[in-house]
Order: structure tokens, then sequence, then C-alpha cells
């Protein structure tokens, strides 16, 4: 007896699922200038990898004779593929049916928990969610009769949130991501959208004129100028599909496949002792004048190896995922294109990047020229000191080395936020280095006014004191009572840092797995 019919009838349904809603609903898209989910899971996954899960969930119409007749596929498509050689699960909505809504049943693909982040806690490895549906919808009452209540659901959240203290999650929303997707997409340790077709919101236009009478549209509310620059929702903007899925396969590259591991080490042709005459003269003299600090760590780091996350939000501080000698570190830096001034923005991104680093095993590196935190009205309103001390509290709970190179101004509290005060505690200077608890120019009015008002010419009497402290302000003379663990050339940054990398990795070996914080956040 031959179950040649049966077999048939199994490559006959996964056709129809590979039709995703029907030519129409699929050219719809298209038109749209989206791909379908299937279309994004083989472009962004390594060519041939995609193992699919449930093709044949969905709903089903029979005949009297037991004879299929319809067949819509479940709204969410999953499983297993391989991203630069390594396993990974994937999943996502499929907008052309249904706009990609649960479809009911009885254990969830994927979406919000279900399947497949069981199967990437279980398996240990990463997650990529290419958000793409509308969430819960009140058509789901009239269906069962009752509302229910928020949270309590077959699948929540609880794995989700497991999810981010183990393996790598990276969401990426592909449409117009609103409540359940919404919250699912921000539970994730990178996350990314595509310009101009792409929104995420806690709520549509709809809701919100309902609620506030506010007349909005999506890209107003929660498009990339919104989510991306203003908010920091989303971590960074995609040109388009290509460039997103392209951005998925980045970010992971810098990932281990879990907290138990530590980052894959590439080949590198980059020269460890590469020294760039460029940094000697990249600090100007005079302590106002700006720079390019983006320039300083493309001359220290492997060529070619910057990832930079949040780059339009928070830009008085730069954050990205680069390599020294194929090591994968985090670069912590100060812009001084924009004053370098840690507001509340600036201080939350720093934060959240030292957290993400510090879970996955990634050395950090600051590039130290911050002259404190945001000051005035506005910052005490923002909650500067509370968001700020926050990376403080942060610091003394690292596990990962850090190495903290001081090429200009290091002062108060953001200063002291830049230091491994509970680990080895390695400060580098370049000669250019200042520090102290506030800037001297500042500082001398504060400390010094009465002498300086009872003096005949006051301005004559502040210059002479300011003179007189920097001189005691030299990093030579830090660096003669080991306050400073060395001064270098800065020429010298990318192979003194390479060398000390090399030999920390050692120690990480001993210290991966999950990070267990003790404590509040203040």
């Amino acid at each position: 007896m031959s179950w040649k019919a049966e077999i048939e009838e199994i490559h006959y349904r996964r056709r129809l699922a590979e039709q995703c809603g029907g030519p129409d609903a699929v050219a719809r898209h298209h038109a749209d200038g989206k791909l379908t989910i299937r279309e994004r899971i083989n472009a962004v996954l390594d060519p041939g990898s995609f193992q699919e899960v449930g093709k044949l969930a969905g709903k089903a119409a029979y005949d009297t004779d037991g004879k299929l007749t319809a067949f819509v596929p479940a709204p969410y498509v999953a499983g297993i593929g391989k991203i630069g050689g390594r396993p990974v699960a994937i999943g996502g909505e499929d907008y052309t049916i249904k706009g990609g809504a649960g479809f009911g049943g009885q254990r969830r693909k994927g979406g919000q928990g279900g399947f497949i982040e069981d199967m990437a806690c279980l398996y240990r490895i990463p997650l990529v969610n290419l958000v793409d549906g509308v969430g819960g919808s009140v058509t789901s009452i009239t269906r069962r009769g009752h509302a229910t209540f928020p949270g309590s659901g077959p699948d929540g959240f609880e794995r989700s949130v497991e999810l981010m203290g183990i393996v790598p999650v990276v969401s990426a929303v592909m449409g117009t991501a609103a409540g359940g997707p919404s919250g699912r997409a921000i539970l994730a340790h990178w996350t990314v959208m595509v310009k101009d077709h792409s929104q995420i919101f806690a709520a549509g236009p709809p809701v919100v004129e309902r609620a506030s009478g506010t007349n909005v549209t999506k890209e107003d509310l929660g498009g990339h100028k919104m989510a991306v620059d203003t908010a920091g929702t989303i971590d960074n903007a995609a040109e388009d599909e290509a460039d997103c899925l392209l951005q998925i396969r980045r970010f992971l590259s810098y990932m281990p496949s879990n907290v138990w591991e530590l980052p894959p080490r590439t080949p590198c042709d980059d020269p460890v002792d590469r020294c760039e005459d460029a940094l000697a003269d990249i600090i100007p003299r005079s302590p106002r004048q700006p720079y390019n600090m983006r320039k300083l760590i493309e001359a220290v780091v492997d060529r070619d190896s910057v990832f930079e996350i949040q780059p339009t939000f928070g830009r008085a501080v730069i954050t990205s995922l680069a390599r020294m000698n194929g090591i994968v570190v985090g670069v912590i830096a100060f812009n001084p294109m924009f004053g370098g001034i840690v507001d509340a923005k600036a201080a939350r991104k720093q934060t959240h990047f030292t957290e993400l680093c510090d879970a996955f095993n990634i050395p950090l590196t600051y590039f130290v020229d911050v002259p404190g935190f945001q000051i005035g009205m506005e910052a005490e309103a923002a909650g500067i000191l509370r968001i700020g001390m926050q990376g403080r509290y942060l610091n003394m709970q690292l596990s990962v080395p850090v190495y903290t190179v001081v090429v200009r101004k290091c002062y108060g509290m953001a200063g002291g936020s830049t230091i491994d005060r509970n680990g080895l505690n390695f400060k580098i200077a370049w000669p250019s280095a200042e520090w102290g608890s506030l800037p001297i120019e500042g500082g001398v009015k504060a400390a010094f006014r009465r002498e300086i008002e009872a003096a005949d010419d006051p301005a004559r009497k502040e210059a002479e004191i300011e003179a007189e402290i920097r001189r005691m302000t030299s990093p030579f003379l830090t660096a003669e009572a080991f306050g400073v663990e060395d001064i270098i050339d800065p020429r010298e940054t990318r192979p003194y840092l390479c060398a000390f990398l090399e030999a920390a990795g050692v120690g990480m070996k001993t210290r991966t797995g999950p990070k267990c914080r003790a404590g509040v956040r203040p």
C-alpha cells in the first residue's frame, strides 16, 4: 500500500501556503514597496538555509466527502536558518493574510510567545522578529463572546522577557506595529525600522483621535523621525527593506549565539601595529574647538568594522560596535560636534549600550571628551541626575573589561561614568587630556568668588588663579602619582588597546553566562 496520495497532499498544501494571501494580496503588498514575509526571510538568511516549521497551519475548508476545497495559511511564518553560517530562529507576520493578525490556533507559531520563541530559548540561538502585524482587534470580542483580561492569554511576554537575558533578539519593524506587536518589537536587544514604510506606536491614529481629539498621520505618530530620531524607541533606521535586512545580518555578526559564548572573532588583515599620524593632530589646542570623533574612532579600530547604534538619537554620545584585531568591542565616545555634554537622551543611550555589551561579553572602550552632564532648567526637568546616575550605577556591576581613553576633557559625574571602579579601573590618557571635578573656568569663579571680587582687577585675578591651577592639572603630574595608568602617544592607541584586549580574552571565557544584577536602579 502506498502513501503517495497523502504525500502529494502535503506538497499541495505547502504550495498553497507559499501563495501567502493570494496573488492579489501579494501584488498590493509589492505595490506598497514591501516584500512578503517569505521573501524577507530568504533575503536575510544564508541562501538555502531556511527550514520552515508549521507550514500546514491555517484554516481549511472541506466538502461533504472530506476533500480540501480551500486553505488560508496561518498569518505567521517561522523556522530556523543560518546567518553568517550560525543558526538562528526567525519568524514574522504575513501581512497579506488579515494584516498579520493571529489565527487562533491551538498553539502560537510565534509573534507573542509561541513555538519560535521557545525554540530560541531552549536551543540558545538568536531570535529574529520581522514585525508586520496589526495586533489585537475589538472584533475578537464578538468572536469569543467576552473580553479578555490584558496579558492573560495563552501566550504572554514571559518568554520574550526571558530571552532578553540569554540570546540576542533582533526586531525589525517592517510595516505598522501597534499594541502587542509594538511591545514585542521593543523587547529586543536591537531594533530597526524602514524609513517611510514602517511605523510603531502604542495605539494608532484612530485611537489617538478618539482619546484626545488630535488628528495625526501614522508617519507623524510613529514614523522613523519620531521613533528613531526623537524618542529613541527604535535604534536604527534603514533606507529600504534590503538595507534593513542587511543591517540585521551586520548586527548579529558582532553577537555571540548566547550569553555563554564570547562574540565570534574574525580574521583581520588590518595591521595591529597600525599607527595613524593623523591622531597626533586630531585634537585642537583650543578646548572649545570641535573635531570629528567618528574619524578618531575609525583610525583606531579595524578598518570598515564600525556599526553605529542609534546614530541620530542622543547625539552627544556615539555608541558603536566595532572590532580590534578581529575582537568585537563596544565603543562609547563623546561627540564634540554636539558639545559632548551628556543630556538625558545621551545618558539613556549610553546606559542601554553598556548593558548590551555587558550582557553579551563585549569589552567596552570609552573615548572620553566630556565636560559633564547637561545643566539648566531643561536638563533638570528631563531628570538628568536620575538618568545619568543609572549609568554610574550600572558601571559598578560590569563584568567585561573596560578601557577608558581620555582624549580631551573628563569632568564631573559624567566623566566618572566612563571608568570601571568595580573592575581594573584602567585609564589611559593622551597628552591633550584634562580632568577634574568640574572645568577650571567655572570652578575658579565659584571657589574663589570672594577673592576675585575683592581684587582691584577681578578679571585679571581670575585669570591668574586659573593659570596657577591649570599648571597643576597637567596629565603628567597625575601619571607621576599613578592616578592615571598611562599617558600614550595618540598614534599608539590601536596597538596598545589590541594588546590588552588579547590578554583579557583569557579571563572573559571564565565569566560568561547570564548577568544577574542586584539592587534597584536609581
